[in-house]
């Protein structure tokens, strides 16, 4: 399961710079507008210290872990939704993404100017904000019209059904809110997924601060905070310049030792990766043998025969049983067949709910 996030935000916040810390795929960064022009595209891999802890148990040939897909699209401007700047582009770069990860600017640097000239990040946050929800009315109003004439008939439940979520869903957005604030009925949300609206994807607000503001944050960051308390948001204090510099030291322990000067006991590219795999409810099960040790995204609250038609499709179909092993349980006991010996492997039918960790093996017959 590929997780696909977004990094948007206004020309010269930071975007490229953490993007560039993210992968090995470099972006251009420089003090001017729309840097990035083409939506740079960087696979990185999910930090997990069990996967290690798994691997030096097991001393497999190779190790996979899971991994995430970083698209740096290109800074946006006011405007954008009539097809200001690269408007069009940006918005439709993030409609290909599953979650969006939103860079303010919360530092003061006068060697690095704004598009807006001022540092403001809640002014830059509701810029975006706008831009998107103008964007999303369009789409809702369109919709709206194609199905209106059938639901006024009173004979199509499921036309009747959308136009009451679309009209709620318009309303909201010209109050000059994001749709990620609606809640919705479980049997309506596959609805509301289908109109791929732009401010109804899970976000991160990563608040780029200087390198003395790491730890505590500062006003800009409260400010972000009180911005953003009804949106069902994440919010990460990161430091791009700290993270560019952390990324160029090769040596693992020169990194703890540079992260502790900080007062820091993880990077903040760890701690964005992180927020960006769980803002999307995505959890780990693991394969564990002397060929190869490795993690596997899946949606949280999945049963055993939907987590092995991951691996592949033919698992799922002739899917006979699971073998499980929690981790603790592995990582205590210190191999599978002392696990097994102690009692400590579950089998499990179609109807197990797979959890976080879960050290997996599938029965299955096509």
């Amino acid at each position: 399961m590929a997780l696909k996030c977004g990094i948007v935000g206004l020309p010269n916040v930071g975007k490229s710079t953490l993007f560039n810390c993210l992968s090995n795929a470099k972006a251009q960064s420089a003090n001017f507008p729309f840097c990035t022009i083409e939506p740079n595209i960087g696979v990185i891999t999910v930090p997990d210290e069990r996967i290690n802890k798994l691997s030096e148990l097991v001393n497999p040939q190779r190790v996979q872990p899971t991994t995430i897909e970083i698209v740096d699209i290109a800074g946006l401007v006011r405007g954008a939704s009539k097809g200001e700047g690269l408007g069009n582009k940006f918005l439709a770069n993030i409609r290909e993404t599953d979650a969006i990860i939103h860079v303010l600017r919360c530092f003061e640097d006068e060697n690095i100017t704004h598009v807006d000239t001022t540092i403001d990040p809640v002014r830059d946050k509701e810029t975006i904000d706008i831009e998107l929800q103008i964007k999303d009315l369009e789409t809702v109003e369109t919709r709206f019209k194609k199905i209106a004439k059938i639901a006024q008939t009173g004979k199509d439940r499921d036309a009747m059904r959308n136009a009451k979520i679309l009209e709620r869903i318009k309303a909201h957005l010209e109050e000059g809110k994001s749709v990620r604030e609606l809640e919705f009925e479980e049997e309506d949300i596959k609805l509301v997924d289908e109109y791929q609206l732009l401010t109804a994807k899970p976000i991160l607000y990563a608040c780029n601060v200087d390198e003395d503001s790491i730890v505590d944050g500062n006003d800009f960051v409260n400010q972000v905070r009180e911005a953003v308390k009804g949106e069902n948001a994440e919010i990460l204090v990161i430091s791009a310049q700290a993270e560019s510099e952390i990324a160029e030291l090769e040596d693992y322990e020169e990194r703890q030792e540079f992260l502790q000067d900080l007062g820091l006991n993880e990077s903040g590219m760890s701690k964005l990766i992180k927020k960006a795999y769980s803002l999307l409810d995505l959890e780990t099960y693991f394969t564990a043998g002397v060929q190869e040790v490795r993690a596997w995204t899946y949606s949280k609250g999945i049963k055993a025969p939907q987590a092995a038609g991951i691996i592949h499709t033919d698992f799922e179909k002739g899917f006979i049983r699971a073998e499980v092993i929690k981790y603790d349980d592995y990582i205590g006991l210190g191999s599978e067949a002392a696990v097994k010996e102690a009692g400590k492997m579950a089998v499990e039918g179609k109807d197990y709910l797979v959890c976080d960790g879960d050290i997996m093996h599938f029965r299955f017959n096509v």
